[in-house]
């Protein structure tokens, strides 16, 4: 099957008109996050593009498959994660960019335990929402967060990136799976809402995405373990013929066969420079 069409959670902004937020911590009796926005769904057709994965990279879609399999297979504790994985993710996300500096500072392992609530970053679940992970100035806060002010300062002045390396862990993503929206299909004026999003010491920065009927939805049909996709979550490159971002979001594939062993998933967050 080429297409499948399926719902996703678009935004909607704040009717009052007040600027939309979303905690960081969920509640710990429900799960949920507070937040004083909606969802609105819409159904969509998504394009299977395996067998075409060369038509998309980073810099025209904002997205880019590539199969690497992974030395660490375990993907349960994160202090191995970060000495085995963390390394070897670098490594390759050097090879695929060409970047002169890596910096891993942070991942999420999401197990799809449908009925769990969310309580703690071991109960991470797939996020069923269409956004955009970093805003320009997020982006850039990101940078001073996790290098030396003297090193930041001079970095930012340079071309650099957030991408997100993803990647299906212990079996094929076919529960769950991972939709990406062709940046040559967004309308960044005008679909891209910035949230605050609340941490209990801070606040960052994610964009909402508004539906627009223009965009085109693309995933890899059982992505394997030894399959990733580099999400291009920010790129600080000026001119309109570079992918700046990419929308994406997990969704109910409807093609995906009843049993089908539950997503689990990982992803690391790096910051990319360039000489």
């Amino acid at each position: 099957m080429s297409t499948v069409s399926a719902e996703l959670a678009y935004f909607t902004p704040p009717s009052d008109g007040s600027r939309p937020f979303t905690t960081i911590n969920a509640d710990p009796v429900t799960g949920q996050r507070a937040r004083n926005w909606k969802n609105e769904e819409h159904t969509v057709e998504i394009e299977n593009v395996r067998g075409k994965e060369s038509g998309y990279t980073l810099d025209t879609a904002g997205f880019q498959y590539v199969t690497k399999p992974s030395k660490h297979s375990a993907f349960i504790n994160d202090e191995e994660i970060r000495g085995e994985y963390y390394p070897e993710s670098i490594e390759l996300l050097e090879d695929i960019t060409g970047a002169s500096k890596v910096v891993l500072f942070d991942h999420t392992v999401r197990r799809h335990r449908p009925g769990d609530v969310e309580t703690d970053e071991t109960k991470r679940q797939p996020v069923d929402q269409v956004h955009v992970d970093q805003t320009p100035e997020s982006a850039t806060a990101r940078v001073h967060r996790h290098l030396p002010v003297s090193e930041a300062e001079k970095l930012v002045k340079k071309r650099f990136q957030i991408i997100n390396l993803w990647r299906p862990i212990s079996h094929p993503a076919v529960d769950h799976p991972l939709a990406l929206c062709d940046y040559r299909t967004v309308d960044a004026k005008k679909d891209l809402v910035p949230i605050a999003l609340i941490y209990p010491d801070r606040e960052g920065e994610t964009y909402g995405v508004k539906f627009n009927p223009t965009h085109r939805w693309k995933y890899q049909r059982g992505m394997k373990p030894d399959e990733v996709v580099l999400i291009k979550c920010y790129d600080s490159a000026k001119g309109d013929n570079i992918a700046r971002f990419t929308p994406h979001t997990g969704f109910k594939d409807p093609s995906a066969p009843q049993g089908a062993p539950l997503r689990e998933s990982i992803e690391v967050r790096a910051l990319v420079f360039y000489e």
